[in-house]
């Protein structure tokens, strides 16, 4: 049950108190019997465990392999060809 935070408009009395969805929301204050306000805060979603951030879903090793070196790319280019051949 979601929990919802509520604050008195006449005393200030603030609490938080679980409801069901289906239930009508509050609008006597306890302590004073005023006019109730339901407070909207923030989305209250924790994310707990693995597999939420971005490394946890990934090994020690890579599954990825390595781009091939540079060195032999660069021997096969054209430019290279011909600056062997004079």
């Amino acid at each position: 049950m979601p929990t919802y935070a509520y604050a008195c408009k006449d005393c200030n009395h603030a609490f938080d108190i679980q409801q069901s969805f289906s239930d009508d929301s509050l609008t006597v204050c306890p302590e004073c019997r005023g006019n109730l306000r339901k407070k909207f805060n923030s989305v209250g979603v924790v994310f707990k465990g693995t597999g939420f951030y971005r490394t946890d879903s990934r090994s020690t090793s890579s599954s990825v392999p390595a781009a091939p070196a540079a060195a032999p790319a660069a021997a096969s280019t054209p430019a290279t060809a011909s600056a062997s051949v004079s």
